[in-house]
């Protein structure tokens, strides 16, 4: 991908925010603006993946230029610490070995992270040290993961193994419990989600069968451990899924729809019938997405949104679009603090940005009237 340069990057700031003003949908009248750009020690941030904060307040990244999870105090933003061991990127192998990757805390003494090595491990946050390490028995990496407390599940998928498949993991015992293997799902399988309202498990399956324009979200029933159905997504290769409010599920269509030449969209589902209750055309082109239950929106790390790197802001509530803040290169994934209403999203680095040229995290938080 060619990348912007500094005068481009202003101009397309510029060209957002006037077409935000044109629609009530600018930084300020959104409530929602930057605050902050954290630093992450070490090597620069050329490399990494999914963020996601702990109910405790702690902001964790999957660094895979450090090899490790890093650890941000989430009302603060200051550097806690990171815990190493896990495989990097090899640039010859790509990412598919790389890791770590997936991020999800299991209450608040745990992280969970996938590496490269198709193995799960376990950090204790108060020593930042991995306590267990277990295998899913594939050859690539663990990708992205979810956490069910009432039936103690984590799910992680392998999206990167031929076929992809999702595994079971007791949050309890730390044993493999079941594994699903996703024969239709072509092109790896994405994030997934648990829903308290309906008991189930979610996650994204961007091209069913090798046919681009068709894909779906996988539901699962936490105690038989079986794939229940598939609900059918059109034109929008999902990535991100988040569980918002009334059952609601946003789904970020991916970069790859956007390569593929399908409409600038992102869909809100209902999860008990599969019906889209909503599709948003202002921002697209998501991977990781996130529902923010105090400020109630959703945030999207939008990195292929035409026209630049964005995070998008689409209110939970009524399901429309607010706004859409320049973010930067590979900026794909969001996380929220439900505590400060701050928002974390990474930034490789980039000669082209003075402020990220070893990389950073832009934080974003609600506007104070």
């Amino acid at each position: 991908m060619r990348r912007n340069t500094a005068g481009e990057f202003l101009l397309a700031s510029v060209a957002m925010v006037l077409l935000g003003a044109a629609s009530g949908g600018t930084a300020l009248a959104a409530g929602v603006e930057r605050v902050d750009t954290l630093k992450v020690p070490g090597e620069p941030l050329a490399s990494f993946d999914i963020g996601f904060v702990t109910d405790a307040g702690v902001y964790a990244l999957a660094d895979r230029s450090n090899k490790g999870v890093d650890l941000f105090d989430a009302a603060t933003g200051k550097f806690i610490g990171r815990a190493t061991g896990f495989k990097g990127l090899d640039k010859a192998a790509g990412t598919s070995t790389a890791g770590p990757d997936g991020v999800v805390a299991v209450g608040n003494a745990e992280l969970w992270a996938g590496d490269g090595d198709s193995t799960v491990k376990v950090i204790d946050l108060k020593t930042r040290s991995i306590t267990h390490t277990i295998s899913t028995g594939g050859v690539k990496r663990v990708d992205e993961m979810a956490y069910d407390p009432k039936d103690h599940l984590v799910v992680v998928v392998n999206n990167a193994d031929k076929p992809a498949f999702v595994t079971f993991l007791s949050s309890q015992t730390y044993k493999v419990l079941g594994k699903v293997v996703l024969d239709h799902a072509t092109d790896g399988a994405e994030q997934p989600a648990w829903d308290a309202v309906t008991g189930r498990i979610y996650l994204t399956i961007p091209v069913l069968d090798d046919v681009d324009a068709n894909g779906a979200v996988a539901v699962f029933d936490p105690h038989s451990l079986e794939l229940e159905k598939l609900l059918p997504v059109s034109k929008c290769m999902p990535a991100g899924l988040a569980v918002g409010p009334e059952a609601h599920l946003l789904l970020g269509c991916s970069g790859d729809a956007v390569d593929a030449g399908f409409p600038a969209q992102s869909l809100v589902m209902d999860a008990r019938t599969g019906k889209i209750v909503a599709a948003i055309n202002k921002v697209t082109g998501s991977d990781e997405v996130w529902y923010d239950s105090q400020s109630g929106n959703y945030y999207l790390g939008a990195a292929k949104n035409p026209g630049g790197p964005v995070l998008g802001v689409i209110d939970a509530r009524t399901n429309h679009w607010v706004t859409n803040l320049p973010s930067g290169q590979h900026a794909h994934s969001a996380a929220a603090d439900r505590h400060s209403g701050r928002v974390f999203v990474p930034i490789e680095a980039s000669r082209d940005s003075a402020a990220c040229s070893s990389g950073c995290i832009a934080v974003y938080a609600p506007h104070a009237d």
